[in-house]
């Protein structure tokens, strides 16, 4: 059946197209401080462009006594080295012993967190994703990246929770929005589903996850031509994302005909 066929392609896709996890290596000027100075400024600005000078620069700087900065600078150019379990566990390390203030120690599980997704554990992502949380409860990112793990495992009704509470306080998120409808989908309450990628789409109607979703809530009505719409919609607006990728093998697997199913 066609709608086996688009599920056997799809399973967990938005959550998988939307991880943040996928940015973590870009990611580090933007994310919490757990130092000042000069040497932590010099060391993340290196990331993006030296990671393998910055891994160095951080080890020097550790071995005379850097401290925290350092070894989250460590941390952060082995993720972008690809190094993505050794830098998990370093980051879950530093936020659990940190003396930095709950929110700069909720952003470091954050990172752990999109680490450990990377490194394709989301059962580790989850953990620290809620290490996080008992810190900084209504982080909506974190709720959202744990909802994202919890979706890798196909803990769909646990990732509900965590999406109804970021949509409870910011009711015009677009990637939460089709985050729940893929939930949805997958515990088979299709109107529900229906809804919130309708409400996503009137949102962001150029949102690449948001027309993936719609066309697999498509292709399950018997909507082949609104899915297959929606997916060269989606390669058009990005195609070189995760979303295009997805959109591209369902186009494929649809084209395949009745016999490849």
């Amino acid at each position: 059946m066609t709608a086996a066929l688009v599920l056997a392609a799809a399973g967990s896709l938005c959550f998988a197209g939307l991880s943040p996890a996928a940015e973590a290596p870009g990611r580090p000027t933007d994310a919490p401080r757990l130092a000042e100075g000069a040497e932590y400024d010099r060391c993340l600005a290196m990331l993006r462009t030296d990671p393998e000078g910055a891994r160095q620069f951080a080890d020097s700087w550790e071995a005379a006594d850097g401290g925290e900065g350092a070894r989250h600078c460590a941390a952060l150019a082995l993720l972008a080295l690809g190094e993505t379990e050794r830098a998990a566990e370093r980051l879950e390390a530093l936020a659990a012993q940190s003396n930095a203030a709950a929110a700069a120690r909720a952003g470091i599980f954050a990172q752990a967190d999109q680490a450990w997704m990377l490194a394709g554990q989301p059962s580790r992502a989850f953990a620290a994703a809620t290490m996080g949380l008992t810190l900084t409860p209504n982080d909506t990112e974190l709720l959202m990246d744990r909802a994202i793990a919890l979706g890798s495992m196909k803990r769909y009704a646990e990732a509900l929770k965590d999406l109804d509470q970021v949509l409870a306080i910011d009711p015009r998120r677009a990637e939460a929005l089709v985050l729940r409808a893929a939930a949805q989908r997958h515990l088979d309450r299709s109107v529900l589903a229906e809804r919130d990628i309708a409400a996503a789409l009137a949102i962001a109607p150029d949102n690449a996850e948001a027309l993936l979703e719609r066309g697999i809530i498509r292709q399950l009505r018997g909507e082949t031509a609104g899915a297959r719409a929606d997916w060269e919609r989606v390669i058009a607006l990005a195609p070189h994302s995760a979303a295009a990728d997805l959109a591209q093998q369902n186009l494929a697997l649809s084209d395949a005909g009745p016999q490849r199913r």
